[in-house]
């Protein structure tokens, strides 16, 4: 048995303690876990750390009769948030296991029994249903307060061990990798009784015996939220590293299936880029000859972003390719393309497409474009946009028609395709590039540079401008430089 004084001292030191590890607790579920001051395990955190606090102050002012009114509020906001904070308890622990109740069984279960409490505890100085303050200032808990109230809290706090248990046999049988979360709530339900029989061995005095029930279940909470907390975010971090596995996938495919031998012909200088967004988009470009005399361009930008755009803009390419190689004019070759995506697509995608396929004997580009942006085209020693015949997008309906425009390029000549994340990049003020910056960036490009030069001038412009904003979307584009047919003569005479 020990001394009084030591047993007030140590009963105090340990609600200090379990008062604030639910703060520190609260704290890093707010910060580290982002969880919502509105949420279920907030709300329980914040009434437990409420229940030590008026717990506290009870101590302080008990046995004093001075502050008798004080008692009363002290002892009363204590059992309020008492019950509550076993009712959080008991809707955090069931919560976790996936059961979800109706709001009728909610206001017969927490809601009613909580606002019964309030009632008694605000009418108790009268009644004394609950507790009353004798004249010496001694709060003395009343029959009731011992029973039904407090059976009440043991069985918001305990109940959920049942279904642990149904978890921890029946449902292991049916679900074995499910039984983290029960597991952490039966070691809780063992926790706290240890606690609480630790406590009254500590803190027995003899006659009186300290049976608050805040120390040991604020204890055992604090195992139970740190493990349940730190479990769920190990399975949300797996879920956005399996994400992210996805995601660099969708990347070298995307990248992957982009050619980046670009041929050294006399007739022609094609190069292009793709500058990848931190999210994975659908932009795509490719390049190949037809025949011996046919070069076709292909630049287009799917909808949607990560693995599914990627996966789109792969079937995509392929089509084009294998359409474009099968003959027709870019408009025929379209259209054909667009009936079979159309009849494929269930994810109800689209893309934008703009093609182009160069006679090189002749220097004749024949265009046709899906709802892809205007190429900018250089003829006369300057760029300027091209507002080429559009048709709908790829895959946005079932019959859609394209038209040609044909584009006569004389020897020196070129053009620049490219997707919406040039025109669209956006600054820190969310203020575009726009067209208008484009064809700048573009004549700012000293003349006789290469088409490599060419791209890299407009990103240099596009950085300039965006400066610290995040790229949101991919940066793709496609130069093109005619120097006439191999034998120069054709060309001579165009020019």
């Amino acid at each position: 048995m020990i001394d009084q004084a030591i047993a007030n001292g140590l009963y105090l030191e340990l609600l200090f303690v379990a008062m604030n590890l639910l703060g520190i607790l609260l704290i890093n579920n707010l910060i580290l876990y982002k969880q919502k001051v509105n949420g279920l395990i907030s709300l329980m955190l914040i009434s437990g750390v409420v229940m030590c606090v008026l717990e506290i102050v009870w101590s302080f002012i008990d046995g004093h009769p001075e502050f008798k009114i004080i008692s009363y509020f002290a002892v009363g906001g204590y059992s309020v948030s008492l019950i509550t904070f076993a009712a959080f308890v008991n809707l955090y622990l069931i919560d976790r296991f996936g059961i979800k109740l109706k709001i009728i069984p909610l206001i017969i279960l927490y809601a009613l029994p909580v606002a019964i409490t309030v009632l008694l505890c605000a009418t108790t100085p009268w009644t004394h249903i609950m507790f009353r303050v004798d004249e010496s200032g001694n709060v003395l808990t009343m029959e009731f307060f011992e029973t039904v109230f407090h059976g009440i809290v043991y069985f918001y706090v305990f109940s959920p061990l049942l279904i642990a248990v149904y978890f921890l046999t029946i449902g292991k049988k049916k679900k074995p990798s499910g039984v983290e979360i029960p597991l952490s709530v039966f070691i809780f339900g063992a926790i706290a009784p240890f606690l609480y029989w630790l406590q009254l061995f500590l803190l027995d005095k003899g006659a009186e015996i300290y049976e608050t029930s805040s120390i040991p279940v604020s204890m055992a909470l604090v195992y139970l939220v740190t493990n349940v907390s730190t479990h769920s975010l190990l399975k949300t971090r797996a879920k956005v590293e399996a994400a992210e596995s996805e995601l660099r996938v969708a990347a070298d495919i995307q990248t992957g299936s982009l050619p980046t031998d670009f041929p050294d012909r006399p007739e022609f200088e094609i190069y292009a880029s793709m500058d990848p967004a931190k999210e994975i988009g659908g932009d795509f470009y490719d390049f190949f000859m037809i025949g011996d005399d046919h070069l076709a361009v292909v630049i287009a930008d799917v909808s949607g972003k990560g693995v599914p755009a990627a996966l789109f803009m792969m079937s995509s390419k392929i089509l084009i390719n294998d359409h474009a190689i099968m003959g027709g004019s870019p408009a025929e070759i379209l259209e054909r393309v667009n009936k079979q995506v159309y009849a494929n697509n269930k994810a109800h995608m689209f893309v934008t497409v703009w093609l182009g396929i160069l006679e090189i004997s002749t220097g004749k580009l024949t265009t046709a474009s899906a709802g892809h942006e205007y190429p900018m085209i250089n003829i006369n020693g300057k760029y300027e946009m091209l507002k080429d015949k559009h048709g709908l997008a790829v895959g946005a309906m079932e019959i859609s028609r394209y038209k040609n425009t044909e584009i006569q390029l004389k020897k020196g000549d070129s053009i620049f395709v490219y997707t919406d994340g040039v025109a669209e990049a956006t600054d820190a003020d969310n203020n575009l590039f726009g067209t208008d910056r484009t064809v700048e960036a573009l004549n700012a490009v000293p003349e006789g540079a290469s088409q490599q030069d060419v791209l890299a001038g407009v990103r240099a412009a596009v950085d300039a401008f965006v400066k610290e904003a995040p790229q949101f979307d991919n940066l793709t584009m496609v130069g093109l430089k005619y120097y006439g047919p191999r034998d120069n003569t054709a060309a001579e005479e165009q020019s």
